[in-house]
């Protein structure tokens, strides 16, 4: 139930557009200008809006408007209320279009690199009635995320506390190291990790399962890890190996074709960590939607690419 004096019925959308406006441009003119409204409609929506909360939305002065404490409170709920009203639009008329259901999948960069886009391309058109919309994150976030109740459905490396989840294998990988061509390392024959300490190493941001495994490898050798340069994806990792910046270790379905790409060479690892589990994994109690989904992903598939 709003507070005593709060008129819900005095707020419309057009209104709350209007001073989100305000608060972007910092300038009701500008704002009215947007929104297809004369200036004297707009200051008058304003003011009607205001007088609705009992308190002043904008501090007025020569340069424009700036957003009171007031304003900025209503500016961050008016946002998620108006992305929520976006996203039903959406579903609506994705239901007129036969979209039933939308599922969001979290997943790791290394499932999504190696596993999942061929997979979830069958998917669509085994059952184009459900969307699956999917957000690349860090492993642990995966499961963050599912946990908090933001995802419907993860794919991650082996790691994270899965506790109270529905988890399943879903595919394994394997990390080899990548290295520049004609590099002292270069060789076919599995090598140590703890070998490799000397040099200049590459990898991805903090928080990267891989990332995890080789400080804690590096530590177990008492050994220092050269990190050098962290970046966000695969693709920079290879890019930065091919400048002769550094070494690295790559999941080995992104390490093979890279290494076509960039004239790199690869190397298998010898340590037993080298070979991972990735895993899928649900909340208790998901709709059956879900459920397909997962069961569809784990299923032995001739249309994923195996690392």
């Amino acid at each position: 139930m709003p507070p005593s004096g709060f008129n819900l019925a005095r707020f419309d959308f057009v209104s709350i557009h209007l001073a989100v406006a305000c608060a972007q441009t910092g300038s009701l003119t500008s704002a009215a200008r947007d929104r297809n409204l004369s200036l004297p409609a707009a200051s008058r929506r304003i003011r009607d809006l205001e007088n609705a909360l009992g308190d002043a939305l904008f501090e007025r002065h020569s340069r424009g408007l700036a957003p009171t404490a007031v304003g900025r409170v209503f500016l961050q709920h008016s946002l998620n209320m108006l992305q929520e009203m976006e996203s039903l639009a959406s579903e609506i008329a994705d239901l007129r279009q036969g979209i039933a259901r939308h599922i969001l999948l979290c997943s790791s960069t290394a499932a999504i690199n190696q596993f999942l886009s061929p997979l979830l391309a069958r998917h669509a058109e085994t059952c184009p009635q459900i969307q699956v919309e999917v957000e690349e994150q860090l492993s642990e976030l995966v499961v963050a995320s599912l946990r908090d109740g933001r995802a419907d459905i993860g794919v991650f490396v082996e790691g994270p506390d899965i506790y109270g989840l529905e988890v399943r294998d879903f595919r394994k990988d394997e990390l080899v190291l990548v290295l520049p061509a004609g590099h002292r390392l270069a060789g076919r024959t599995p090598i140590s990790f703890a070998d490799t300490l000397d040099e200049q190493w590459i990898s991805l941001n903090a928080g990267a399962a891989m990332l995890q495994k080789q400080q804690q490898a590096a530590l177990a050798a008492g050994r220092t890890f050269k990190l050098r340069m962290q970046v966000r994806s695969f693709d920079a990792v290879g890019n930065l190996v091919a400048s002769r910046l550094g070494i690295a270790a790559l999941p080995k379905g992104t390490a093979v074709p890279l290494a076509r790409a960039l004239r790199l060479t690869w190397r298998p690892l010898a340590d037993g960590w080298a070979q991972r589990q990735l895993k899928v994994a649900i909340r208790p109690g998901p709709d059956t939607a879900v459920v397909a989904l997962r069961n569809f992903l784990c299923a032995p598939s001739r249309n994923a690419k195996t690392a």
